[in-house]
């Protein structure tokens, strides 16, 4: 398993070459040479370097490089010099922590994650982590890691119906408990999904959103809070936290304005709708909240980092697919997003009626609000 051979799959996997052919032109440990090239491909939008050492399940997991370098500099404001992850997997979020300690500790279960992390960290040029091999629960390890901070992001299991501590691996419970008696410092990766009450210390609950897309939620425990909850937006850095003391000012509309404002998903996980509104010129007022999609409403443009983007509203039509591709073609639409929330089974046959012979350079995003079709484009 080295460099030259990593390289040779990318290119014959680019080439299309199928499984029997790359076994042929491999030879040894072809399938997993291959699961790392299949993996380097994958993730040229999440790490700055193409030379990363990763499989399909270390990708997966593995923060993303924009959301690791925030979190570090974060750690960094506490003056913080020891660290331990004791889940570390390809090692990503390590790395980059220990850019801005003097030490830290990488553990995992898996040889081959860490045989990864320690290559990775390499390639970043860092040398102050000790890698080890082992189960972070285990009397041994416990006593071995002599951090300030633990730092954990365990696996997520197979969906289920609720997200719940104790189904993580490890278990923040369980790592809690474990490493409690050394230091009371701890940061813990969980699902965005989980309810904060079922976190049973106090700390900061901070939702992390990465290029308008919800990606992260980080629980620091109360040595390393800012606020009870908090949201940032990344990559412009723009954070929100929780003001118990200013005005509710959150209003909702029963139509749209000339404007839409569509709110990134962190701000309603963490509940910073009125703080949100606080930072916002401008009168604006809630059109709409579902799961993935927040919209507020106003008269006027507003440009700002907490946004994920502006829309000017073209028309307001009844929600029907002819009606609203009638209407694109004769204004000269030639492409149509659709942002809405639709059976899946619903989504393509909608999406093709409304799309069907645009032509034009002009590009409408199409929201569904109420049975209206709000045609807008973005500002």
């Amino acid at each position: 398993m080295n460099e030259e051979k990593v390289r040779l799959a990318e290119e014959l996997i680019r080439k299309g070459l199928d499984r029997k052919k790359l076994r042929a032109k491999l030879g040894e440990d072809w399938e997993l040479i291959v699961e790392i090239a299949r993996a380097r491909i994958r993730a040229k939008d999440k790490f700055s370097r193409s030379d990363l050492w990763m499989d399909m399940d270390g990708l997966r997991y593995a923060t993303h490089e924009l959301v690791a370098k925030y979190r570090a500099e974060r750690l960094e404001e506490f003056g913080v010099e020891s660290i331990a992850d004791v889940s570390c997997g390809i090692g990503i979020q390590l790395i980059f922590y220990a850019m801005k300690v003097k030490r830290a500790h990488g553990v995992d279960i898996d040889p081959l994650k860490i045989e990864f992390a320690r290559r990775n960290a390499e390639k970043y040029g860092v040398d102050n982590i000790e890698f080890i091999t082992a189960d972070s629960l285990s009397p041994g390890i416990v006593e071995k890691i002599d951090a300030e901070v633990i730092f954990s992001d365990p696996a997520r299991p197979p969906e289920m119906p609720e997200r719940r501590l104790e189904d993580l691996l490890p278990s923040p419970l369980k790592i809690y408990e474990a490493y409690k008696s050394k230091t009371d410092a701890f940061i813990f990766d969980l699902p965005p999904q989980m309810r904060r009450e079922k976190v049973p210390w106090k700390g900061e609950f901070e939702y992390i959103d990465l290029h308008g897309h919800l990606n992260r939620l980080t629980f620091y425990t109360e040595p390393l809070a800012k606020a009870e909850r908090s949201a940032v937006i990344l990559p412009a850095e723009a954070r929100l936290e929780r003001d118990p003391n200013l005005e509710n000012i959150v209003e909702w509309s029963e139509r749209p304005g000339q404007y839409l404002y569509e709110i990134p998903q962190a701000i309603d996980y963490a509940d910073l709708l009125n703080e949100l509104f606080h930072r916002l010129e401008g009168n604006a007022k809630m059109l709409l909240r579902e799961k993935r999609r927040i919209l507020a409403t106003g008269d006027e443009p507003i440009k700002s980092p907490y946004l994920k983007r502006t829309y000017a509203v073209v028309e307001i039509l009844p929600f029907h697919p002819v009606r609203i591709n009638d209407f694109l073609r004769k204004e000269g639409f030639g492409r149509a997003t659709l942002k809405m929330s639709v059976p899946q089974e619903e989504y393509w046959r909608i999406r093709k009626r409304i799309e069907a012979n645009l032509r034009g350079e002009r590009r409408a995003f199409v929201f569904k609000v109420r049975e209206k079709a709000i045609i807008a484009e973005a500002v």
